[in-house]
């Protein structure tokens, strides 16, 4: 089994899920503040008081508890792809920016490599290694 098939296997950090370890009754709070990339505690605090405020949140509270998956703990590949996609929930298009901006900078040093190698530059090297 190659890492293709295990990419479909993983849960997709584009969903939103509870985070019942993070939380404090269902995850609810915690998993939308996650999701967002907030702080947990002000989103808890605000939830609470929004949930007092408007008593049918409470209602909705429950439901989302529920109804939304918990998170997994392999959510994400690695610490560095976390860190991407909390980038990005918090700012999408900077984040966009900065990828783009990355692999016009690769792009610019694979054609700077494929001169080189095409180049005679790059036979005259290999023969002189090659002594």
């Amino acid at each position: 089994m190659g890492h293709f098939e295990d990419d479909f296997r993983r849960p997709s950090p584009r969903t939103l899920y509870r985070d019942k370890h993070g939380g404090k009754l269902f995850g609810v709070f915690a998993g939308i503040a996650d999701y967002f990339g907030f702080r947990k505690g002000a989103t808890q605090l605000i939830g609470f008081i929004l949930c007092v405020t408007m008593p049918p949140l409470i209602a909705v509270y429950f439901i989302l508890g529920f109804i939304l998956p918990a998170r997994p703990e392999n959510l994400y590949a690695s610490p560095s792809i976390e860190r991407m996609w909390r980038a990005y929930r918090r700012s999408p298009i900077g984040t966009v920016d900065e990828v783009k901006h990355r692999y016009r900078n690769m792009e610019a040093r694979m054609q700077k490599m494929e001169r080189y190698v095409t180049s005679r530059r790059y036979n005259l090297d290999k023969d002189f290694q090659d002594l």
